[in-house]
């Protein structure tokens, strides 16, 4: 089988290719950054598959094209084309609408190369909202006020386990099992519109 030419290596093409993976994928700048690392590292792959390639001499220039690959995704950040905390706000409130506690979602956020004090502006501490989110994912599990009539019901202790997996604390917990469905229902509408409760785990 012949081996496929190595792609174009120069500045250009290191923008273009960080245009197109924020334009499919988004992210952060830590993770463009390994975007275009590895697509250095397959072109260096490329050229050094070719016959008399001087390794010394590629792996000189893959790490100044990894030194370019920065200035790109630095020149992105200021014209924001890359914006860590529009990212971090927009996967927040969409992990959150799904049922992921604070610690998960700040979790998450920190696996896709956000900052912590960014992740923390994203996903400040606020109980009702916490709430919320374990009602959500109570919702999902069919549990507590989700149970539905007939199905089999879960131990206590194995649904504070599954809480617990998820990020979410003893109390919270406890006050989603306390919680019956319409109430269940009103702390989620009154979380999406942003007002607060009095006493959420109270």
């Amino acid at each position: 089988m012949a081996r496929s030419e190595p792609g174009r290596m120069d500045e250009a093409s290191l923008r273009e290719g960080a245009l197109a993976h924020m334009l499919r994928y988004g992210g952060t700048g830590a993770s463009l950054t390994r975007a275009l690392d590895k697509r250095i590292h397959r072109w260096a792959e490329a050229m050094g598959a070719a016959e008399g390639a001087d390794r010394e001499t590629l792996a000189t220039q893959a790490e100044s094209w990894r030194a370019v690959a920065r200035q790109v995704v630095e020149s992105l950040t200021k014209l924001g084309a890359v914006n860590d905390a529009a990212f971090a706000e927009s996967r927040a409130r969409r992990l959150r609408r799904t049922g992921g506690s604070r610690r998960a979602v700040l979790a998450h956020l920190g696996a896709k190369g956000v900052g912590s004090e960014t992740a923390a502006t994203a996903v400040p501490e606020n109980e009702t909202a916490e709430l919320a989110a374990a009602l959500i994912f109570a919702r999902r599990r069919r549990v507590g006020p989700y149970s539905t009539e007939g199905g089999r019901a879960l131990e206590p202790m194995r649904v504070m386990a599954a809480f617990g997996r998820a990020g979410f604390g003893s109390a919270v917990t406890r006050r989603v099992l306390a919680c019956d469905r319409d109430e269940a229902e009103d702390v989620i509408r009154r979380a999406a519109s942003g007002e607060p409760l009095a006493d959420p785990f109270g």
